[in-house]
C-alpha cells in the first residue's frame, strides 16, 4: 500500500509539474492532486525536494540500465538527453528552480556513464594508459553535460540538437586520432 501511495504522490506532482514551476507547487496542491492529506506526504517524502531527487534518481537509473553499451559519441548525447526529452515541461521546470543541483547532479552522472560505456564499447581492447583513457573520459563527460546544458538554456531548441549532431560528425575522426596517439604515447613508454 505504501508504494502505490508513494507512486501517487509521485504521479500528482509529475502532473502539477507539468503546469506549473516547482516554485508554485505546494504539498498542500500535491496531496489535494493526490486525494491524501499532508500527512500522507510527510510520511512518504521529508518535502518537495526529497520528492524530487527520488524521481529524478529513478529516471537516472532507468537510463543508466537501459544502456549497458552505447556505440557512438552521437549515442552518448542522445542517451544523456533521453532524461529531459521523455519529460520536456517538467526537466525544464526543474532545470529553472531552485532544485537545479538536483538534476545537474544526476545528468552529471548519466554522462559520465555514457561516455564510459562508449568508451569500453569502441576501444576497450585498444591499449591505452589508465591515466590517458580517465582524461579522455571527464574531457567528454564534461562535453556530453555542456552540450545538454546548452540544450536546456537554448529552450531544447531543434537547432542545438541539430548542432550536436554536427559535432558529433566532425569529431568522429578526433577521438579516434586521439585514442591513436595515446596508445603510441603507452607503447613509447613500455619500450
Amino acid at each position: 500500500m505504501a508504494d502505490l501511495t508513494r507512486r501517487a504522490i509521485r504521479a500528482s506532482f509529475l502532473k502539477l509539474l507539468e503546469e506549473s514551476p516547482i516554485s508554485k507547487i505546494t504539498v498542500k496542491d500535491i496531496a489535494a492532486e493526490c486525494g491524501i492529506n499532508r500527512n500522507t506526504f510527510y510520511y512518504h517524502y521529508q518535502d518537495i525536494p526529497a520528492l524530487l531527487l527520488e524521481i529524478v534518481k529513478e529516471d537516472s537509473d532507468r537510463l543508466i540500465r537501459d544502456y549497458p553499451t552505447i556505440d557512438s559519441l552521437e549515442e552518448a548525447i542522445r542517451v544523456a538527453c533521453r532524461l529531459v526529452m521523455d519529460n520536456r515541461k517538467v526537466m525544464q521546470h526543474i532545470y529553472h528552480s531552485v532544485n537545479r543541483d538536483i538534476f545537474e547532479n544526476y545528468l552529471w552522472e548519466i554522462c559520465a556513464h555514457v561516455v564510459e560505456k562508449y568508451f569500453d564499447t569502441i576501444y576497450g581492447g585498444r591499449k591505452i594508459s589508465a591515466f590517458d583513457r580517465e582524461t579522455l573520459i571527464n574531457y567528454y563527460k564534461c562535453e556530453c553535460f555542456g552540450q545538454v546544458i546548452y540544450w536546456l538554456e537554448n529552450g531544447l531548441s531543434d537547432t542545438a540538437m541539430q548542432q550536436f549532431q554536427r559535432i558529433c560528425e566532425l569529431k568522429k575522426d578526433q577521438i579516434e586520432e586521439l585514442i591513436r596517439k595515446c596508445e603510441e604515447s603507452e607503447a613509447n613508454a613500455v619500450k
